[in-house]
């Protein structure tokens, strides 16, 4: 196994550096994110900073856990451990014959991509915020009042999450429409017309088979997330990290979603006020009921 620190800096306008192989490397011309070997006995991030330094002349600032590929080239099998860096200081500039480039998500991408890259960029296209509605507290209006103004905002995920609510196909169905508008995708916990994919309890993800379009569940054990990275899932919430007992708290959060293949949203009782501690514990970003809202 191949141990390697990869990272995605990331600037505050959402665009992230990609990195060419130089000639003379395996895969040269395939582009990857920034990063290097971890020599035996040192720290993932401190192989970050090391290879960031060498590679590109910055020096880093904070770097966040994120995600962990393992994928098998002809020439070995590598681990990679992503991590996203934010802050750095000097501009990233090539020091080894290699070129550089900052892509926007979502759009054309250089290429071609390293394969065991690929997936990471489906994963950055996911916001840090994924919202859930509470239209059983606010009513129909009220809720959708709610809905417009985050959009207004820049909201881009949002899970219609209705029980025992009677307008809730009224609800569902309105709250897509005005979503859309907006260019945010709707997860729903039932198939819905035009709804953007699924987002499944814990206790349907053990009887899941297969992954079906754009898809999410519910976890609070490792095994859950185990089950979900095997069927592929697009990214899964854990918790709940407060407010309900028992709560995991953000040191077991950080153990439990430690080297996930795919996004993990931390849960329970948060705001954005937690995006920060969320990162620091290798969470994607937040998920939140109340703290979307208020």
């Amino acid at each position: 196994m191949i141990e390697v620190a990869a990272a995605v800096l990331q600037r505050p306008d959402g665009a992230f550096l990609l990195a060419q192989r130089p000639a003379g490397k395996v895969y040269a011309g395939y582009w990857e994110f920034p990063g290097g070997k971890i020599e035996p006995g040192e720290a993932a991030a401190a192989a970050l900073a090391r290879e960031l330094h060498e590679e590109l002349g910055i020096d880093i600032g904070e770097p966040y856990p994120w995600l962990t590929r393992v994928y098998t080239y002809p020439h070995g099998t590598v681990r990679l451990q992503f991590f996203r860096v934010y802050e750095w200081k000097a501009e990233p500039h090539p020091r080894e014959d290699q070129a550089i480039s900052w892509q926007q998500p979502g759009a054309g991408m250089a290429a071609p991509m390293l394969p065991a890259n690929a997936p990471i960029l489906a994963a950055l296209a996911l916001p840090d915020e994924y919202a859930v509605t509470n239209a059983a507290q606010y009513g129909m209006a009220g809720m959708l009042s709610r809905l417009e103004r985050r959009l207004k905002q820049g909201l881009k995920l949002v899970q219609v999450r209705e029980f025992g609510f009677a307008e809730r196909d009224a609800f569902t169905r309105q709250a897509i429409e005005l979503a859309h508008r907006y260019g945010c995708k709707v997860m729903v916990k039932e198939p819905f017309p035009g709804a953007d994919g699924i987002h499944y309890t814990a206790a349907e993800l053990t009887r899941l088979s297969t992954k079906q379009g754009l898809s999410a569940a519910s976890c609070h054990t490792r095994e859950e997330l185990e089950r979900a990275m095997a069927l592929g899932l697009d990214f899964v919430v854990l918790g709940p990290v407060r407010d309900k007992s028992p709560a995991l708290g953000w040191e077991k959060f950080r153990q439990l979603a430690r080297f996930t293949s795919i996004p993990v949203y931390a849960i329970g009782g948060l705001t954005r006020a937690d995006l920060q501690d969320a990162r620091r514990a290798g969470a994607h970003g937040v998920a939140m009921i109340r703290g979307a809202w208020s």
